[in-house]
Order: C-alpha cells, then sequence, then structure tokens
C-alpha cells in the first residue's frame, strides 16, 4: 500500500492504494490530460455516501480500463 495526498475541497486528505491502482491512476491522468486531483475530486464528488473514497477510485480505475 502506499498513501498519497490530494486536496479536496480545500481539505487535504490521504488516500491508501495498492502501488498498481496508484501507477494506473498516474496513467490515466497523463492519457486523460489531468491532474490525479482533479480526478480524485471528480470520483469524490460522485461517489455514494456509503462507499469510501480508495474503493470508488479502484472501481473508477477498473471502468476506465474497461471503457
Amino acid at each position: 500500500m502506499k498513501k498519497i495526498s490530494v486536496s479536496l475541497s480545500g481539505h487535504q486528505t490521504s488516500i491508501s492504494l495498492e502501488s498498481e491502482f496508484i501507477d494506473a491512476l498516474h496513467e490515466l491522468a497523463r492519457a486523460q490530460n489531468k491532474s490525479i486531483a482533479s480526478i480524485i475530486a471528480h470520483i469524490d464528488d460522485n461517489r455514494t455516501p456509503d462507499t469510501n473514497l480508495s474503493a470508488a477510485i479502484r472501481v473508477w480505475i477498473l471502468q476506465q480500463y474497461k471503457s
């Protein structure tokens, strides 16, 4: 597990993800010409209240690779 820190809604937060998911997140951010923070903010804004952010990020990454 690795931690990344991002600012969401003006608050610093750290997210723990497996190295492979962090690598995929970096790859997708480059491919979409977006920052990791903006992608995570989008995921955070669209997740259901009962879904934790790390899980939502993993699902988003999977969906990106499937499409």
